[in-house]
């Protein structure tokens, strides 16, 4: 692809642009064209090098608009549900990388301190832009840099994330001049539910009151009336008039944090203009915005949900490109959908849960079938979980369904609401392991290793679509407990996969292949590809290899464990998860704790955060793709005399 400049017709602004300064250097009545050519840059790039579209098309206007008023990167700014950014990263000195964006070894798919100076805190997960930024904010007056300002943007549904009233309520009460910038989208990725959602829809404040206010307030500084309790006071006393006057109770001025709008996050001119005039002001604020996201591209704003990541399309006629299904197999989460609907129609009290997460996860496909059955409950995983506990608790069947890596986000509400009580809950963790171009905020790395110590789970991960069926069917029969199902994000390899359900005795593994030389046990997926290794290296070595599908990591399967330990003296372990504290280290627990000493590899995630890539690269990256499973056959029967073909 060639460069950006080189793509921009000859009176481009954008190409011209190489960071901030440059953009200030422009007259506000170029901010426009600005937007138009950022907008379309972005159109241009993502048809044909897939990402985020959706969010970042809709803060445009927002982001030419912070760092034309804002001096960036001294001034901080905290971007919350990093798909937003897009825009600014092209601002930010990265226009000519932008063609890199979610490729191995280019642009990371979300702001990254390591990445850039502009990006100000890592953001991946939702929610926790207020509490990072108000921490800057503290920092830097204890610092003595009272002049930085500090900006924390928040939106896309991540306004319903219990982290962001947490930050909200330190911030009420913490000597700030914090700026939160609600980006009110009606959205996160699905559409924006809840109380939350309403309650934003109908804000408003006056903008006379606003401006009167404002002059007051500078006037009484400027006679060195105004002391940090006295603007308290009086933020108080004039919230009690105007709530008498306009008959509507803000909550966030009733925690004496000023509210200003809503207003179109779409105009650039004005966000300047109102940007510029409340910078400066003391104590935390808040700037409300109303957006569209996918502003500027029919097909995104009519349906926001789908062009969230829509993939490859063509950008003139807004035709998304998809593979030929044909024969193909099914995604992971499709099959969980579909089987979930299949097990609603079965069991009355089955009910689904997702955070904010129903296309995501496929389980839209059930909630159009059951829509009183099936709760998105916002970008809000501890809720989830939490709520999932409580339905289980008075006879319901909770089906709670949550990226793996969202996961890490309620560990405490699996701990405490539900493990505790050997509820029984069936927490779905979708997208375990390895995600591709996500990256290190994405990748369902840990879940295997954090959820083993805990009391009364059981976890597990089958080994294709029918397995995943079978599991699902299980969980939901009684007395099961808290039962964790994990599996990956893409594509599985049965095309014939709706066979009739099947109970699986828990705790127990299953043994694929016979073998003489090494016994290899995989947990999930990623047997498959050990399998195809296995059967490559026996053509080639002339020994053989076992392969146990342990399915459970817990209670794992000591049958299999103990015969294995007596036959083998070699053992190999794969797991698409962390080696630390994974499918690995029970293994050699159970040997070490049971009189058994073979040598055992274990092949999984390294220890340390990987980034982001297509997942056959990744694969190859941490060492469990099929040459790493070879090659670790090789090593361990090097000094094994090879048998005759």
């Amino acid at each position: 692809m060639q460069k950006a400049e080189e793509e921009q017709p000859a009176g481009s602004l954008l190409a011209r642009i190489d960071n901030p300064d440059d953009l200030k250097r422009l007259s506000p009545d170029k901010l426009p064209q600005v937007c138009s050519e950022l907008r379309q840059m972005i159109i241009d790039e993502l048809s044909h090098n897939p990402g985020h579209f959706g969010s970042s098309l809709g803060t445009v206007e927002l982001t030419v608009a912070l760092h034309y008023v804002f001096n960036t990167p001294d001034d901080r700014i905290v971007w919350d549900v990093g798909h937003q950014a897009y825009g600014h990263k092209i601002l930010t000195g990265r226009r000519d990388r932008f063609s890199t964006n979610r490729k191995m070894g280019g642009l990371r798919p979300f702001p990254s301190p390591e990445e850039s100076e502009y990006d100000t805190f890592t953001s991946g997960h939702a929610s926790n832009s207020i509490s990072a930024a108000l921490g800057m904010a503290v920092a830097d007056k204890r610092n003595g840099h009272s002049s930085r300002r500090v900006v924390a943007v928040i939106g896309d549904g991540a306004m319903s994330g219990g982290l962001a009233f947490e930050g909200i309520n330190n911030a009420s009460t913490t000597d700030n001049d914090l700026l939160i910038i609600l980006n009110d989208n009606d959205m996160s990725i699905s559409q924006s539910v809840g109380g939350m959602r309403s309650y934003l829809t109908q804000l408003h404040t006056s903008r006379s009151y606003n401006k009167f206010r404002y002059y007051v307030s500078r006037v009484l500084d400027m006679l060195g009336l105004m002391t940090e309790q006295r603007r308290r006071n009086i933020i108080r006393r004039n919230n009690h008039i105007k709530i008498k006057l306009t008959h509507q109770n803000n909550m966030f001025e009733g925690m004496d944090i000023r509210y200003f709008g809503p207003i179109d996050g779409h105009n650039v001119l004005n966000l300047v203009r109102v940007l510029s005039n409340i910078k400066n002001m003391h104590g935390p604020k808040l700037l409300h915005i109303k957006t569209v996201k996918g502003k500027g591209y029919e097909p995104a704003e009519k349906d926001s949900a789908i062009w969230h990541a829509p993939g490859l399309f063509d950008k003139v006629t807004g035709e998304r490109i998809l593979g030929n299904g044909s024969g193909q197999p099914p995604l992971f989460q499709d099959v969980f959908g579909e089987t979930l609907l299949e097990l609603m129609k079965e069991n009355p009290k089955i009910l689904g849960i997702t955070p904010a997460m129903p296309i995501g996860c496929s389980m839209d496909i059930a909630m159009k079938a059951f829509p009183d059955r099936c709760f998105d409950v916002g970008i809000a995983e501890g809720h989830a979980v939490t709520f999932s506990g409580g339905l289980a608790k008075e006879g319901m069947m909770p089906f709670c369904n949550i990226y793996s890596s969202f996961m890490q986000r309620a560990y405490d509400n699996v701990i405490h609401d539900v493990a505790i009580q050997k509820l029984n809950v069936v927490l779905c963790l979708d997208r375990a392991g390895l995600v591709g171009e996500d990256g290190p905020t994405h990748h369902g790395s840990f879940d295997l290793a954090f959820l083993r110590p805990i009391p009364n789970l059981t976890i597990a991960s089958p080994y294709d679509e029918i397995e995943l069926r079978n599991l699902m069917y299980t969980a939901q029969l009684p007395d099961q407990g808290p039962f964790v199902i994990r599996y990956p994000r893409g594509h599985g390899i049965l095309t014939d996969w709706r066979k009739p359900f099947q109970p699986i005795v828990v705790g127990t593994g299953r043994k694929l292949k016979e073998g003489q030389d090494v016994a290899v046990l995989s947990i999930g997926p990623i047997g498959n590809l050990a399998e195809h290794a296995i059967l490559t290296w026996e053509k080639e070595s002339g020994l053989t290899a076992a392969l146990y599908d342990m399915r459970f990591l817990k209670p794992i399967d000591t049958g299999i464990l103990k015969e294995v330990g007596q036959k083998f003296s070699r053992i190999i372990t794969i797991e698409n998860g962390t080696v630390t504290g994974g499918l690995g280290t029970a293994v050699m627990e159970y040997m070490m704790d049971n009189g058994f000493s073979p040598v055992i590899k274990r092949l999984g995630l390294p220890d340390r955060f990987i980034e982001h890539g297509s997942t056959p690269q990744l694969l190859h990256l941490c060492h469990i793709d099929q040459d790493a499973v070879i090659s670790a056959l090789e090593e361990l029967t090097s000094k094994t005399e090879k048998r005759a073909k």
